[in-house]
């Protein structure tokens, strides 16, 4: 995703009465380095028409009469200056690409002028950020979802290692196929994060997880900058390593590999025999810990410890479970990083990007794709030199795509990029919506699963990604059916008999036939989770529409801007929350990023606090939910309003990549990533942004093959 930014409407355009000016030196930079870029024998006259149709459409609070808010002067910038200032020109390109400039109150701008404009910034960017250089991800400890998988591979386990609360959907009976292209007509699922149930699973006992990482501000929770290892957290590690090996559940009948490498030799062995024996079962088992070649002293680092450890008195198992514990403990295993391998065409260079070695492309494949270390197939690959070739690489990607190591893949990006997380703290007022609660439960452990199995299908059968936003179909459970009310997808009549189940729910696929409902969007789950306990909330489901959807993050509200009140004062109760927020947000400094957020969540309001449909408000007037997207797509419910997303399916493409790309490398994109970018989304629209197509380019990008040299980085 991108990296947080200044509120972009605030920097661009005046407050107030603030009244229009000259912008002309910036643009004759711009369109100077534009036409003699790209349009070398464009007609002059086009372009003074050009720049007086921008001159007389943009505002003057960065630059006339020496006065530049926010410290923003493009006014005296030149082509050189604006050429050195990469992020400067993406913002540019972003709040014109995406109609936040000129501002509401202004006339807008000719549609080709803006198009050329652009154009003329994106040539800009391009050859200022040529040759390419990344944002470099920092080195990173695995995280907590991370390790448990890398762990449970490792020693082939038949059990978790600790339960994950992150992990907000199980899957039951076998439901998850992916081998088979197709998912299910009827699935069986639990909800870990409000149904404890949950937590009765096979799992190693007496090992404690470590804390569980906080997802980043826009980001995900494997975020580079995030993964820091304290002394105490790394000790808390060495402790972890041990407890794995010592718990009386880590014995032959859950571990796979126990009779390759824990197991003692059928007869006793003198020392170098034992010797052999012992190097003859570390190689392999270090090689998929480390991810890699180990080399001869770092394999006799290890196979002298377990020699040590029996001339101690411990038997064979034991040694080697020691062995297994201090690989645990390695930072070559702990930790993510690039080994600055294949850099040395660079002459130590710092800032230069280079193609990352095979082995490093096989972590980040499986990492990316599966949450965990790859393979001994990856890693075959890499040995050979073999894994970069293209197409090795979507022969790899498709068994990945089959394997059901790719629900760690839907346990993790899904939840985060919808922030689903936030269900979990959704308490809707008991009184006004008593039935949303059940026994001690709460309806929400059914609601969650709806965006998340629908994402699951889309993936298995490899779909096009606007079905995320207005799919044909989705799955429910009896109790969900029976609580939308108007919005099920069968009749009173044909509906199952509502099931409050906390263990196992059964879950149906339904086609949709009333577009109202569906979706990421337009669900009871994201509905209740960006709602308040009274009333709903606009401006929270506006900025979530805008982070989830667009990518586009709105600023934090000034500290000293009060909430509008659950309930509405006395002189307010006749009014519409849409005439009391009019009164609320009457700052100058508040209204740029209002204009972009308050659409988005009205066209919403139809829903509920808890995602049931309604047409009145409690006080019985009516709801008005029309707007218009990016101040080009009208709509007056909530059925244009996707349509109006449909019709910017690659403003939504663009932005679902930059989420997976950012969640791919672990880190925030900067502006040469928006290159990369611009040709994944390009080459995705062949193939209909069809899921798998598209994380395929992701995968094939620059960004993803290659990385940014660092002397402070070694091997």
């Amino acid at each position: 995703m991108r990296k947080p930014k200044p509120c972009r409407r605030a920097r661009w355009c005046s407050s107030g009465d603030e009244a229009l000016s000259d912008f002309t030196l910036l643009l004759s930079a711009v369109l100077g380095m534009f036409f003699t870029t790209t349009l070398s024998c464009a007609d002059d006259a086009w372009q003074r028409t050009l720049a007086s149709a921008l001159e007389h459409h943009c505002v003057h609070c960065h630059g006339q009469d020496g006065h530049a808010e926010s410290d923003v002067n493009l006014v005296s910038m030149d082509a050189e200056t604006l050429s050195t200032q990469v992020e400067l020109v993406q913002q540019l390109i972003d709040v014109l690409d995406q109609h936040e400039m000129p501002p509401a109150d202004e006339p807008d701008l000719n549609s080709d002028v803006r198009r050329s404009l652009v154009e003329g910034l994106k040539t800009i960017r391009d050859q200022s950020a040529a040759p390419r250089s990344y944002v470099k991800t920092p080195i990173r400890r695995m995280n907590r979802f991370q390790y448990n998988n890398a762990v449970q591979d490792l020693f082939e386990l038949r059990c978790i290692v600790f339960t994950l609360p992150e992990r907000m959907m199980r899957a039951h009976r076998g439901y998850f196929d992916p081998s088979t292209g197709k998912m299910p007509d009827v699935v069986y699922v639990g909800s870990r994060p409000l149904g404890k149930s949950q937590m009765i699973e096979p799992r190693l006992e007496g090992v404690a997880a470590f804390p569980q990482d906080l997802r980043a501000e826009h980001g995900f929770d494997n975020r580079g900058d995030h993964l820091s290892l304290s002394p105490l957290l790394m000790q808390s590690f060495l402790n972890l390593g041990d407890s794995i090996t010592d718990s009386r559940d880590f014995n032959s009948i859950n571990v796979g590999i126990w009779n390759s490498f824990f197991r003692s030799p059928k007869v006793r062995l003198e020392r170098e025999p034992l010797r052999a024996e012992i190097q003859a079962r570390v190689n392999p088992f270090l090689r998929r810990a480390f991810r890699g070649r180990v080399d001869t002293p770092t394999s006799d680092r290890y196979v002298g410890f377990a020699l040590s450890q029996m001339d101690q008195g411990a038997d064979f198992t034991e040694a080697m479970k020691r062995v297994a514990a201090a690989a645990l403990a390695s930072p070559r295993f702990l930790y993510l990083y690039d080994t600055n391998h294949g850099a040395n065409e660079l002459n130590n260079q710092d800032g230069r990007t280079y193609r990352i070695d095979d082995h490093e492309f096989a972590s980040r494949l499986s990492f990316f794709l599966w949450g965990s270390s790859p393979d001994i197939a990856l890693l075959d690959l890499a040995d050979a030199g073999r894994l970069s070739q293209p197409d090795v690489v979507d022969e790899q990607v498709d068994r990945m795509f089959r394997d059901n190591n790719l629900k760690r893949f839907c346990d993790s990006f899904p939840s985060q990029w919808l922030q689903l997380e936030r269900i979990i703290s959704s308490v809707p007022d008991r009184e006004k919506f008593d039935d949303f609660y059940f026994a001690k439960y709460r309806k929400s452990m059914h609601m969650m699963m709806e965006p998340l199995l629908l994402f699951e299908t889309i993936l298995i059968e490899n779909r096009p990604i606007i079905e995320l936003i207005d799919p044909s179909f989705t799955y429910r459970s009896g109790l969900l059916e029976s609580f939308y009310g108007d919005l099920a997808t069968v009749s009173e009549s044909d509906r199952t008999k509502p099931s409050g189940e906390v263990g196992i729910a059964t879950f149906t696929r339904r086609p949709i036939t009333d577009r109202r409902t569906g979706g990421v969007i337009t669900n009871a789950a994201v509905m209740t989770m960006t709602s308040g306990p009274h009333r709903t909330q606009p401006i929270t489901r506006g900025a979530w529409i805008a982070t989830a959807i667009f990518n586009d993050p709105p600023d934090p509200p000034p500290a000293d801007v009060p909430p509008l009140a659950e309930k509405p004062a006395a002189d307010e109760a006749d009014m519409t929350l849409r005439e009391r927020l009019a009164i609320h947000r009457q700052r100058a400094d508040c209204r740029g990023c209002h204009e972009q957020i308050d659409p988005l969540g009205f066209a919403l309001e139809n829903f509920d606090p808890v995602g049931r449909w309604r047409d009145l408000y409690d006080n019985d007037r009516e709801i008005d939910v029309s707007g218009q997207l990016f101040r080009k797509h009208d709509f007056v419910d909530v059925i244009q309003f996707k349509d109006a997303i449909v019709a910017e399916q690659r403003r939504f493409a663009r932005a679902f990549t930059e989420h997976l790309l950012s969640f791919a490398l672990a880190r925030s994109l900067g502006p040469a990533d928006q290159i990369a970018i611009e040709k994944i989304v390009r080459d995705a629209e062949q193939d209909d942004y069809r899921i798998q197509d598209l994380i395929k380019h992701i995968i094939h990008s620059e960004p993803f093959q290659t990385a940014t040299y660092s002397s402070g980085t070694s091997t």
